[in-house]
């Protein structure tokens, strides 16, 4: 089941929140983990067993090591603690299926077709017999938040739950259960226990949603005709402006497709009474790479800095050990993303940027005028969506060189126009212009006008685009989503 849908927005939705809202306090939880576990079985049918058995898992070791050392409050690390050995063995052992779960469902297919076979050959019969995995929807993201929160229990950040039921439904809570945002217990502990739902929450959860869905139905949706389109053609019938314009598409897609999925998430939890972080911060009008980052994915980016990057050594060491930390960070963030050669290229691409900033480049740009930092964050992060959409290596590689006129010229290629109807031409304008914080600045600006007329006119405008996206929905409009490959 996927947010923009037909049946989870009149019929899913107003039932789980019609009976969130009238569920007596202690049964909420209990209620929304059976609503969420039948929202993931809607899908997945027999795999909403491994959401479930990695939250039993990870549930128990954290008993385990709040029991090593006695309930209560957060205990910090300290070399002396008693029965550290036995934390350590736990938390390992933790590490280790939660690893072992990502690796065998994401990767074991990548591992067999194209690690074994292209090095020993596909004459064994082990690899004739070998089935593909299936491939758990949210995997990626449900296992972070599991393993975040037993290591955060050992390091003392966060105490325990006695309560299965609060952390079985924080680990498949549906609004972020299979795209994020990346939530960590510890920033819910108390609203699992103590969330009131208010008028105005529930209003801002409202509005929130609705943009997540605009942005989703009405820009991504729009645009990924062209980037699909412009990506299946073969490099030999593409010309540069194919290229650009299917890489612009896939850059406002990608981006509008997961902040839009995320507005939504964050929208669905302020309705049931959560605050989650937020996962996006208009990324596209950073000054850097580095900035990228910090914009892009929040969730995700500010994770692998607190789990690997900084246990790993961070900064704190020499300069060629900082930038191995950073390049290691980077190319495991690629390949969480998906088991693919062109994963892997592209999380290290983007390590070799942040490197390459670190290492000089940064102070060099803050010289620069601002539009020329911005021209080169662009570059930089349009050219790498080529390695991150593209099915090969090659295709890759072809695609780039065509897109900075290095290919041959095609006197036949097909017309722009066979791919840029008037409506993606419309979804661009607005792709490129909310890209921006336009949304932002006119809430500011309302904010300061104390009318009721502002206030009507904002429900208009929501009822409308629900309006819109509902009515393109229900006549089956393309609508992929991206983030369902990881």
């Amino acid at each position: 089941m996927v947010f923009s849908s037909v049946f989870f927005l009149f019929v899913f939705l107003p039932v789980v929140i019609s009976g969130h809202l009238f569920m007596p306090a202690r049964f909420r939880n209990f209620f929304l983990l059976a609503a969420s576990l039948l929202f993931y079985f809607w899908g997945e049918d027999w795999l909403v067993v491994i959401v479930v058995g990695s939250a039993a898992i990870n549930y128990t070791c954290g008993i385990m090591i709040a029991d090593a050392r006695g309930f209560g409050s957060p205990t910090p690390v300290t070399a002396d603690r008693p029965h550290r050995a036995r934390e350590k063995a736990v938390l390992a052992i933790s590490i280790l299926v939660n690893l072992g779960l990502l690796v065998y469902f994401k990767y074991a297919d990548f591992v067999i077709s194209d690690i074994f076979v292209g090095l020993f050959g596909a004459g064994g019969s082990f690899f004739h017999q070998w089935k593909k995995v299936l491939l758990p929807l949210g995997i990626s993201f449900y296992t972070f938040q599991a393993m975040s929160y037993v290591i955060d229990v050992y390091r003392g950040n966060t105490a325990a739950t006695l309560s299965f039921i609060d952390f079985a439904c924080y680990v498949t809570c549906f609004p972020q259960l299979v795209a994020g945002p990346i939530v960590r217990y510890r920033d819910i502990a108390d609203q699992l226990v103590h969330r009131v739902v208010t008028s105005e929450g529930f209003s801002e959860g409202i509005s929130r949603f609705v943009i997540g869905l605009s942005k989703k139905v009405i820009v991504a949706n729009t645009v990924a005709k062209t980037a699909d389109a412009v990506f299946a053609l073969p490099p030999g019938n593409l010309d540069a402006l194919h290229v650009q314009l299917g890489v612009l598409c896939y850059t406002l897609q990608i981006y509008f497709d997961f902040s839009g999925y995320s507005d939504m998430a964050i929208g669905l939890g302020r309705m049931l009474g959560f605050r989650y972080l937020e996962n996006f911060n208009y990324p596209y009008i950073a000054s850097s790479v580095q900035d990228f980052w910090r914009r892009w994915h929040i969730s995700l980016s500010t994770w692998f800095r607190d789990y690997l990057y900084i246990p790993l050594g961070g900064n704190r060491g020499s300069r060629t050990r900082t930038y191995l930390n950073l390049w290691t960070v980077f190319i495991l963030c690629g390949l969480w993303h998906g088991a693919g050669w062109n994963f892997l290229a592209w999380g290290a691409y983007h390590g070799f940027f942040l490197v390459l900033e670190r290492a000089g480049l940064k102070r060099l740009l803050e010289r620069m005028p601002g539009i020329f930092r911005h021209v080169y964050t662009l570059a930089a992060v349009m050219t790498g969506w080529i390695l991150f959409r593209a099915d090969t290596l090659p295709q890759a590689w072809s695609m780039t060189k065509i897109a900075f006129g290095f290919g041959a010229s095609i006197p036949g290629a097909a017309s722009i126009r066979a791919v840029l109807g008037n409506d993606v031409l419309v979804a661009i304008g607005l792709g490129i212009l909310f890209s921006m914080p336009v949304t932002a600045y006119i809430t500011r600006a309302a904010a300061f006008v104390r009318s009721p007329k502002i206030h009507w006119a904002r429900c208009v405008v929501w009822t409308f685009l629900l309006l819109l996206c509902s009515m393109r929905l229900a006549n089956d409009v393309y609508n992929p989503f991206i983030y369902f490959r990881f």
